[in-house]
């Protein structure tokens, strides 16, 4: 196949490569050999730039952006590497906002071409690669490098960063990770490196000792940063009490949740502060405020139109959709029309079971091929007390939704990464 143009080069990525997102956990490779041999080819980029690390079941995402926000404001030439993208493959590396440029990735693949078809990587493992050269060509003074899936087996996990971060643990993708909570943590775990500090969002009873027995393995500090970063919720912002000092911050990311990722960012702050990083409290104030902006966040209980309401959120498993639906009970609203979508490799039982039954539901597909089919989707809401129609086309659904409701309702666009991907105009 002849590579002239980004589209092509994105074509051949989709075509040849396994891509979990899309297709499960058929893509998924449960080692590093791939990544540590594409690493090894391009010249070990991911040794030529400061990093830190972020895995966690829910707010990983969240937390990388109000991380590069922060660092890009107080002067710092700032990498950032999230998956899945929600639009455009370019989402997935940026560096102070800026994604990729298109002819770097057509470069990038034409070059690594030859070494693609001899070890046949998955798409997450190019990804990584290519964030990784990127961030090395572009000489970052640092690089927030967010897990894709677990930790330990995760083709993020050959770098050696400055501090990792950890920001909860919650069911998700237990075929891959594990059937309890402590074996999932287990895996998040493994980015806790030898020496290297290591930041805990959130206590939890379940699992705070498979952090902690791993910290004393690697020889490395750890932080519960609940512990010494005490977080309430105002109206329109959080008061954190830290050292005897109260702060206040103001977050432009919406959503109660946030409230859980807060007081980790601002421990990890604290220890690229004692490594030398001049961070103010101004530069994190400014940033909290204008993290969307500044690194070009998009899902997170995102306000879409007025009259009604319309918001999507990207969150998808247990503990994503109990925030969620936490959050919905908080709005001002009439009534609720729920547009959602889900991927059929999951058990959605507990998830459905947790949906507010007041609502109006129009089940809904992503044009993925792991997406649920949304008539077998509706089938099994109907056990849950949940009623609404079928339309499974997202936009369609979204449309359905608009015509139904009136100026003082709300619309909630959710239930799978790839629902949200595909709203017109996000």
């Amino acid at each position: 196949m002849l590579i002239s143009s980004y589209q092509l080069a994105i074509d051949y990525l989709y075509q040849n490569l396994p891509m979990f997102q899309r297709i499960g956990a058929v893509a998924y490779k449960a080692d590093l050999f791939n990544t540590i041999k594409l690493c090894n080819a391009l010249g070990n980029p991911q040794n030529k730039f400061k990093s830190i690390h972020i895995a966690g079941t829910n707010g990983k995402g969240s937390s990388s952006h109000m991380l590069a926000a922060i660092l890009q404001t107080a002067g710092y030439k700032t990498g950032l590497y999230t998956s899945p993208h929600l639009k455009e493959f370019t989402e997935r590396i940026r560096i102070n906002g800026i994604e990729i440029d298109q002819a770097s990735v057509v470069d990038f693949v034409l070059r690594i071409k030859p070494t693609i078809e001899e070890i046949k990587p998955s798409f997450f493992e190019i990804t990584v690669a290519m964030a990784f050269e990127y961030f090395a060509q572009q000489q970052v003074d640092v690089a927030v490098i967010e897990v894709g899936l677990g930790g330990r087996l995760d083709s993020t996990n050959v770098i050696i960063p400055m501090v990792s971060l950890i920001t909860n643990i919650s069911w998700d993708h237990q075929d891959l990770l594990g059937d309890t909570l402590p074996k999932i943590a287990f895996e998040k775990a493994g980015i806790i490196k030898q020496s290297v500090p290591a930041i805990i969002s959130e206590r939890n009873a379940l699992v705070d000792n498979v952090f902690s027995e791993k910290s004393l393995i690697t020889n490395s500090s750890i932080q519960f940063a609940t512990d010494d970063w005490e977080v309430s919720q105002l109206t329109d912002s959080y008061s954190v009490f830290h050292k005897g000092k109260t702060e206040e911050y103001v977050l432009d990311l919406k959503g109660a949740y946030q409230r859980n990722n807060l007081a980790g960012v601002l421990a990890t702050v604290e220890v690229l502060q004692s490594k030398g990083f001049h961070i103010e409290a101004s530069h994190v104030r400014q940033a909290l405020k204008n993290v969307t902006n500044l690194t070009g966040l998009k899902g997170r209980w995102q306000l879409l139109g007025a009259k009604p309401t319309i918001i999507c959120d990207t969150g998808h498993n247990e503990g994503g959709v109990k925030e969620v639906v936490a959050q919905l009970g908080k709005q001002d609203f009439h009534k609720l029309f729920i547009v959602w979508g889900s991927v059929k490799d999951k058990d959605i039982t507990t998830i459905l079971s947790l949906l507010p039954k007041e609502a109006y539901y129009f089940f809904c597909e992503a044009k993925i091929p792991r997406a649920m089919n949304a008539g077998e989707l509706f089938r099994q809401a109907a056990t849950h007390q949940l009623k609404g129609e079928v339309v499974p086309d997202v936009n369609g659904a979204i449309r359905q939704a608009k015509r139904m409701s009136g100026e003082n309702d709300l619309i909630f666009i959710g239930g799978s990464t790839f629902v949200v991907a595909e709203i017109d105009g996000l």
